[in-house]
């Protein structure tokens, strides 16, 4: 092969964003990568008539400024123009063009919350879970207005019409109970006026108790799950599960210069980073932290829990953190590969190549993106100790106090 006709070898940077980047060291220590940039790459370098060799940062990391102006990781070969290319991808911020000249943007990427998936629960105290603690206070206070104002209209009945009447209260509030609870009743009041109370006591508890054993019966039936994390603000209001960051990727940095207060506190709260999505995919499936990651590589994630466990542990927080990131890849300012890349790029996207090897990534998803709510495969299912362990305990109660009660009536004279 003549000097002419040598093919020239750029140096390139890698670091491993799976599914678009995986890097993979052979038994020699050469590096190679594997995925939809691997395929890229292998076009530009065989349209564009270059040969290749990897460089890999020491800090592992996408780069980020340090204190003295300079940048580490990826970025930071380009900076220092140890390699002519980085292949990322990369999401494009200003901060960085700074550093590195972008590609065109070829693809748009959404940043959200993993963190392990919420399951079935089932609650002690579901039973009293109809109404909110203000409806079950106001029902309270509805009940003992209604048995005091009651046996105050039967007293003063008795006392207007000259007949006898002795334990209104008691009588009122045991009958308030009973029809509370829908129990029949053999006392009421004599006379008109209280005969409205009544009537107007066995509608409200009507619609009440009505309302309370619909409510119930469904909440007991179709399965709940509670959703602790759906977005930046329930992950800083929440204490049960810590979060973490990326080293040295966009989104640290996005977090890290914010100053309002949810997105401050979201990094002022931080348990620490982690090397990457993928690689921390199985620490987020055992619940030991959630993570700020891009949709992608999380459905990654899902695909290979499903496959490997037939079930599925993560979770993708509803709401985004960071939307439409534009993806690209890097060059060294002014390279003069970077337009002649560009068109090949657009080509490659504007064909379906590009989506195509991105769909070839992630399979098995579509189970794991559906609701916690769906996990259990049949519609109804029979209800567990847990289910009904509140209104047992309730039981227990209100024999306890019975019995209380009874040895008080058969101690109490004697003494």
């Amino acid at each position: 092969m003549t000097a002419a006709q040598a093919r020239p070898v750029l140096k390139v940077a890698v670091e491993e964003w799976v599914p678009w980047t995986k890097v993979v060291t052979e038994t020699n220590g050469a590096l190679r990568i594997e995925g939809p940039m691997a395929n890229l790459l292998d076009i530009l370098s065989s349209v564009l008539n270059f040969d290749y060799e990897f460089m890999r940062p020491v800090d592992r990391v996408w780069g980020g400024p340090d204190a003295n102006g300079s940048w580490n990781g990826l970025l930071g070969l380009l900076q220092r123009r140890e390699v002519e290319l980085a292949v990322g991808p990369f999401g494009v911020t200003n901060q960085r063009e700074t550093v590195c000249d972008f590609s065109d943007a070829f693809y748009s990427e959404n940043n959200a919350i993993l963190m392990v998936r919420p399951t079935l629960q089932n609650d002690m105290a579901g039973f009293a879970k109809p109404f909110a603690n203000e409806v079950w206070l106001l029902t309270l206070v509805s009940l003992v207005t209604m048995v005091v104002v009651m046996a105050r209209v039967a007293t003063a009945e008795a006392s207007l019409y000259n007949t006898r009447n002795r334990n209104s209260l008691a009588k009122a509030a045991i009958w308030g109970l009973k029809a509370f609870t829908q129990e029949g009743s053999e006392w009421l009041p004599p006379h008109d006026a209280g005969r409205m109370l009544v009537t107007t006591w066995l509608l409200a508890s009507l619609v009440f108790m009505s309302s309370y054993s619909g409510i119930l019966t469904a909440m007991l039936t179709v399965p709940r799950v509670t959703i602790p994390i759906d977005s930046l603000a329930d992950l800083v209001a929440q204490k049960d599960l810590p979060w973490r960051l990326e080293a040295g990727s966009m989104m640290f940095q996005y977090f890290q210069e914010a100053e309002d207060g949810v997105r401050r506190n979201v990094f002022t709260g931080t348990s620490g980073t982690f090397q990457d999505c993928w690689a921390a995919r199985q620490d987020i499936a055992e619940g030991r932290y959630a993570a700020i990651c891009d949709r992608t590589t999380m459905k990654k994630a899902m695909s290979w829990d499903f496959s490997t466990s037939g079930r599925c542990h993560l979770y993708i927080s509803r709401e985004n953190v960071y939307s439409n990131v534009q993806i690209a890849m890097a060059f060294q300012i002014n390279s003069t590969y970077r337009e002649r890349s560009n068109r090949i790029i657009h080509a490659v996207k504007e064909s379906g190549i590009l989506n195509r090897w991105i769909g070839a990534q992630i399979t098995n998803t579509s189970q794991c993106l559906r609701p916690p709510t769906a996990d259990r495969s049949e519609a109804i299912a029979a209800l567990s100790i847990q289910s009904m362990g509140g209104s047992f305990l309730v039981l227990v109660g209100g024999l306890a106090a019975g019995t209380a009660v009874f040895f008080l009536e058969a101690v109490v004279p004697r003494m």
